[in-house]
């Protein structure tokens, strides 16, 4: 691999290792607790509709906690 090639010069690369490490894991964590509160406001939204007074409101919680589920998936 030639000087050109390389994004990183090699002296900085235990600094850029390490970004990367912090990058993965909040971004890591981020995706989960989308996932808990998405699940948590499917389950809440659930609940809501079941009282068919509230359904107005438990619909469009379920549909925002389906949307948080599928972005913290993909």
């Amino acid at each position: 691999m030639s000087q050109s090639e390389r994004s990183v010069p090699w002296f900085l690369w235990p600094f850029h290792a390490i970004w990367r490490l912090v990058t993965f894991v909040l971004n890591a964590t981020g995706r989960l607790i989308c996932a808990v509160i998405g699940i948590a406001l499917m389950v809440v939204g659930t609940v809501v509709t079941l009282t068919i007074v509230a359904a107005p409101v438990g619909v469009p919680l379920i549909v925002i906690g389906a949307l948080l589920l599928v972005r913290a998936l993909f």
